[in-house]
């Protein structure tokens, strides 16, 4: 049987836990420190962690559900990423981003059982890695200049993104199958795979808290669309979504 997936909701609660136990020795330093910047800061560095669901539901995902022990829900995994953000207003950021999000899972033939009368198993694996361009929209301004030099940051600053870019994906399955092709339907053992690029667009929301003049906790909710036919083992199948979305929080730094 595969392994029970983490959902989104519990593995991003993980990780805005880690990211304010993280922060949280330096919170007496915060309550010391300049509440303001020398001046407006140009660009930010995000780091974060949380989990993604792919959709999984149609094309190759469809057939090996038919057959395996899967559902769109075991692909569900931790992901990490980062942003870098360059401030071109103090409400429009110009984004470039990058997540990966890696699950594997055992399963075995829902309706078929080996000679011995023992489950038929396998691995699969699904990796999925975005890398993208776009635009992020702060509702509100993200600080104001208090005089000629000093910035002060927003507290808390909603905001909305979007954008496109490309869709590395690797979907693999490495273990024992039926071949039906057969007169007998034999089992054998084969490492399957597939790999390659498909064209990604993207829109996201999300909330920044600012806990340092140059440090801010970000929560961020995000959708990613893309498709691809499937090559390499897989070949034949309709386009496949490999569309998901994604929860995740992490520690963002102004400069």
């Amino acid at each position: 049987m595969g392994f029970l997936a983490p959902s989104i909701a519990t593995v991003g609660a993980l990780a805005t836990m880690l990211a304010l136990a993280l922060v949280a020795p330096r919170s007496a330093e915060a309550q010391r420190s300049r509440d303001y910047l020398l001046g407006r800061p140009m660009a930010s560095l995000t780091l974060r962690i949380g989990g993604a669901r792919p959709n999984a539901s149609d094309g190759v995902f469809a057939f090996a559900d038919s057959l395996l022990t899967l559902s769109p829900d075991a692909y569900t995994a931790p992901s990490f990423g980062g942003d870098l953000g360059i401030m071109l207003t103090q409400r429009i950021e110009l984004q470039v981003s990058a997540s990966s999000a890696t699950r594997q899972v055992r399963s075995e033939y829902r309706d078929f059982v080996d000679n011995n009368d023992l489950p038929i198993e396998q691995a699969t694996r699904l990796r999925r890695t975005a890398i993208s361009v776009g635009v992020r929209y702060n509702l509100v301004p993200a600080g104001r200049a208090i005089s000629r030099l000093a910035w002060v940051p927003t507290k808390l600053v909603p905001y909305v993104a979007a954008g496109g870019g490309a869709m590395r994906y690797r979907f693999q399955q490495e273990g024992d199958f039926v071949d039906f092709r057969s007169a007998n339907q034999a089992v054998f053992r084969a490492k399957l795979g597939a790999d390659g690029w498909a064209p990604l667009a993207y829109a996201a929301t999300g909330l920044t808290w600012a806990l340092l003049p140059s440090v801010a906790v970000n929560t961020e909710v995000r959708y990613d669309h893309s498709r691809a036919f499937i090559a390499g083992d897989f070949t034949g199948f309709d386009r496949t979504a490999l569309s998901g979305v994604a929860l995740s929080t992490g520690l963002q730094f102004r400069f």
